[in-house]
């Protein structure tokens, strides 16, 4: 949502899985701790989180503006022998109920700064209360570890969120874990080496 889905179809245009196709460390990690249900993931990609999280249990409904993103994803779901439902839609614009998942997780889906607020509201409603949500995303500090490291992210630091921006957008949530810190990212040639990186995880009251 960050960019055109042109520029995301011409990214995901080659064989590569130019994110890789193991899933986000912190969503795996977060992910092993709850029994499997219905997971939402918005901007998804090439499908590596959907994927893992598929052959693990859980009923996926994913999304992604890239057309080309879908077909990738579909090829490696149908190469991991998993089932998702995988759609091409863009924000604010989704067709799912309110209260329809038990999990919504945010992997670097960069909104802009004005929208931010209401694209997180709109998809926090679509958590069952009692249910979590889980953001990992580039912090605003980033920006000096793409000059230091060329570890990715958006070069716009109103793509970048601070901390305090995600819990305060996810106020229907309660604080279960947050952090700013520096990590160290192998997910492809876009997403590697030293990054610093917002990680919330929140549950709906």
């Amino acid at each position: 949502m960050q960019y055109p889905a042109d520029f995301w179809n011409e990214r995901y245009a080659g064989d590569e899985f130019v994110y890789g196709r193991e899933p986000n460390r912190f969503f795996e990690q977060e992910m092993k701790r709850l029994k499997p249900g219905k997971l939402l993931l918005p901007c998804e990609g090439e499908g590596r989180n959907a994927v893992w999280a598929a052959r693990h249990g859980w009923e996926v409904s994913a999304f992604d503006q890239s057309s080309v993103g879908k077909q990738k994803a579909e090829l490696l779901a149908r190469e991991s022998g998993a089932t998702i439902d995988f759609r091409v839609l863009s924000m604010p614009d989704l067709p799912y109920p309110a209260g329809s998942f038990d999990v919504l997780a945010l992997i670097y889906a960069h909104f802009p700064e004005t929208q931010r607020r209401s694209w997180h509201e709109l998809l926090g409603r679509l958590v069952k209360p009692g249910g979590l949500v889980l953001v990992e995303a580039f912090s605003k500090k980033q920006l000096q570890y793409q000059q230091k490291y060329r570890s990715g992210g958006p070069g716009d630091a109103s793509l970048l969120y601070w901390g305090d921006e995600v819990r305060n957008d996810f106020r229907e949530f309660e604080t279960i874990r947050i952090s700013e810190s520096e990590v160290t990212l192998q997910e492809g040639v876009h997403h590697e080496g030293q990054a610093h990186v917002v990680r919330f995880v929140g549950r709906k009251v």
